[in-house]
Formats: structure tokens, C-alpha cells, sequence
């Protein structure tokens, strides 16, 4: 098997994935926020627009590539922590899917932010592992 020359997952590049990521997450809490019109539904939207200026900016400014990427990781932790509140639901009455909608945004931020930050992280590891040998000594 060839050498890659840069790391993909699922055949995407990191930046284009951070710029995809972004961008569902954006278009989902805006989605969500015009049907319910809470505030709180466009929580997504809030966390996916760094992750997605985090993409573009990395694409910009490919020297500022590794402190971009490190922006859009912690987003994505954010993202990944901030699902876990549909456990929440599990000591009421009404029990986790009280608020469907609610419930449904809060699972999408749980498993693709773990998703995405697993892959920014082995993204980050494979670029350690394949710096370049004058990078490295340094």
C-alpha cells in the first residue's frame, strides 16, 4: 500500500471533513431553530460555525494549519460533551425523549462529535508520526 502524503477518513482530507462537519452542524441547528424557533435548538449551529471558520481558515492559511485544526478538535469536544445532557432525562417521568426533537440533537452531537474528534485525533497522530525529518529534529 502506498504512502499517503496526508491523512484521510473516508477518503476526505482533515480540513474537509472540518469544513463538512461544520457545515451539517450549522445547517442542523438552523434547521431546528426556524421549526421550534428555541434558542437552545440552535445550539448546534453555535458550536458547528467555529468548527466550520476553523475548515476555511485551515484551507486559507495551510501554515496555520495545526492551530486551526486544534480549534475545531475542542469545538468537536464541546460538541461531543455538551450530548451527553440527553441523560439528563433518564431521572424524570417523562424519561429521555420527553422533548424528541430536543432528545434527537442532543444523540446527533453525542455521536458525531465523538466521531469527529476520534478522527481529528488520529489525524493528529499520524501527522506527528509523518513530519517531515527536518520538523521532527527540531
Amino acid at each position: 500500500m502506498a504512502e499517503q502524503a496526508e491523512f484521510r477518513f473516508l477518503g476526505q482530507t482533515a480540513p474537509n471533513l472540518t469544513i463538512g462537519y461544520g457545515l451539517f452542524l450549522v445547517l442542523w441547528g438552523a434547521a431546528f431553530y426556524l421549526d421550534s424557533g428555541a434558542v437552545t435548538a440552535a445550539i448546534p449551529a453555535f458550536i458547528g460555525l467555529p468548527i466550520l471558520l476553523s475548515g476555511v481558515f485551515t484551507r486559507m492559511k495551510p501554515a496555520q494549519r495545526k492551530i486551526w485544526m486544534h480549534v475545531a478538535v475542542l469545538f468537536g469536544l464541546l460538541a461531543f460533551l455538551g450530548g451527553f445532557r440527553v441523560f439528563k432525562g433518564l431521572g424524570t417521568e417523562a424519561g429521555m425523549f420527553a422533548l424528541p426533537k430536543a432528545a434527537a440533537s442532543q444523540l446527533m452531537l453525542i455521536v458525531t462529535g465523538g466521531l469527529y474528534t476520534t478522527t481529528c485525533v488520529r489525524s493528529f497522530i499520524w501527522a506527528r508520526k509523518n513530519r517531515p525529518a527536518e520538523e521532527a529534529a527540531e
